[in-house]
């Protein structure tokens, strides 16, 4: 059953996922982004933010030399503020 069901399972996605900008990037930082504003917090609110997110701070050196009160601005609206600077705290260290 198993050796079954991962198959049937890789299939029904491939025809049903919907289309999402960081399911076409395997660029670990929009990974990294996406499931950090994705948590507690809906797809399709996540979505507008995580583009602008994307426009401003297009790669992890970009965020490490933002200012954290800009990257805060650009989050207002998503809540879980602390996302955001554990966000800017680990672009900062790596």
């Amino acid at each position: 059953m198993p050796a079954l069901f991962a198959p049937a399972l890789i299939d029904w996605y491939d025809a049903h996922a919907a289309q999402l900008p960081w399911r076409e990037s395997a660029d670990p930082y929009r990974v990294w982004l996406s499931e950090i504003m994705l948590q507690q917090t809906q797809v399709e609110t996540v979505m507008p933010y995580y583009m602008r997110f994307l426009i401003n701070y297009p790669d992890i050196f970009a965020l490490a030399a933002a200012l954290l009160d800009d990257i805060l601005k650009l989050w207002e609206g998503l809540g879980y503020y602390s996302r955001a600077r554990n966000l800017h705290q680990t672009a900062i260290r790596i």
